[in-house]
């Protein structure tokens, strides 16, 4: 029997672990990142299989600052190795401004992320022509490469009163500066993506069948919490927002007879045989004791996912 059969899947993996990334490196080991309840630290998990992933110790890599940036709401880490080196991208606030959230990086120092030192880079550099990215509440940003260049989607808020998270999408220069000003991607034009807060967040990339696909969540984070899809061709023009088609209703969502309530937040991975798995938080009951943000049961599940005739992706627990 595979060790793949362990695998159980739109069930509780790890719990109360919100925002869940998991990367497979060359080596063909896995880490895990999430955010953590008490949002005070960056942890990672390593393990030679995916489904090993839920008993590996965790370890912490970076705590809060007592004080000024990163002080606070430290939120959904991912590791991505670029341009050579293991980076830490993740959002946090202030003490003493709680969603004074912005975007920050680490760079590790050595090849083993789980024992190399990690250093701050800071805040992440918007490029040299853009002065918007990064003013305002800003959070969730993902990488990917195409042909290439590094791309930086992130989800930041604008307008006036509750405001609007819409993602944008720049070119990076290095690990911790953008080369290109920010294009707006998507923005929550659809009821679906209106419940609570108009909300676009939690980009997460998957390449495939020559198309690149980015789902991201929407909506608040209880029940309506749900996940939409956009793709473009990878030969487009990737800074051309009208070259991407954004799906009318999402591609995922609650399903009460399954106990699944509010999916979003996710990441894709790969199996121990090859097969594609999204990785995403859910939480497993419709009432939410206290203040949705605070409350720890987001948990991290899996599902395995196929593809249909014309090469998308298709979602379904």
């Amino acid at each position: 029997m595979s060790a793949n059969k362990e695998l159980e899947y739109n069930t509780v993996w790890i719990a109360q672990r919100a925002d869940p990334y998991v990367v497979k490196d060359a080596s063909g080991s896995y880490y895990f990142t999430a955010s953590v309840p008490a949002y005070d630290s960056i942890v990672l998990r390593k393990s030679d299989t995916l489904e090993g992933l839920a008993q590996a110790e965790e370890t912490e890599i970076w705590h809060k600052h007592e004080s000024g940036p990163m002080s606070k709401h430290v939120w959904a880490p991912e590791m991505h190795f670029l341009f050579g080196k293991w980076y830490v991208y993740f959002a946090a606030g202030e003490k003493d401004d709680i969603w004074k959230i912005r975007p920050y990086v680490l760079e590790c120092q050595g090849p083993d992320p789980m024992k190399d030192a990690w250093v701050e880079l800071g805040k992440m550099q918007r490029a040299d022509e853009d002065e918007f990215s990064f003013e305002a509440f800003s959070l969730d940003a993902t990488i990917f490469e195409n042909k290439g260049s590094y791309y930086y989607i992130w989800a930041e808020k604008t307008g006036v009163g509750r405001q609007i998270s819409n993602l944008y999408i720049a070119q990076m220069e290095s690990a911790n500066k953008l080369k290109t000003v920010q294009v707006l991607l998507t923005t929550p034009d659809y009821d679906w993506e209106r419940h609570g807060f108009w909300v676009n967040e939690g980009p997460a990339v998957l390449k495939r069948n020559g198309k690149i696909f980015v789902t991201y969540s929407a909506s608040d984070t209880g029940v309506n919490y749900c996940i939409g899809m956009m793709s473009v061709s990878e030969d487009a023009e990737l800074l051309d927002p009208r070259a991407w088609k954004k799906e009318r209703y999402p591609v995922l969502k609650t399903d009460a007879e399954k106990g699944i309530y509010g999916p979003g937040h996710n990441s894709f991975t790969v199996d121990g045989e090859g097969n594609d798995i999204m990785v995403f938080h859910a939480r497993t009951e419709t009432e939410i004791v206290g203040d949705p943000l605070y409350n720890p049961n987001r948990h991290a599940m899996l599902m395995k996912f196929g593809w249909d005739a014309d090469g998308n992706p298709v979602f379904h627990f």
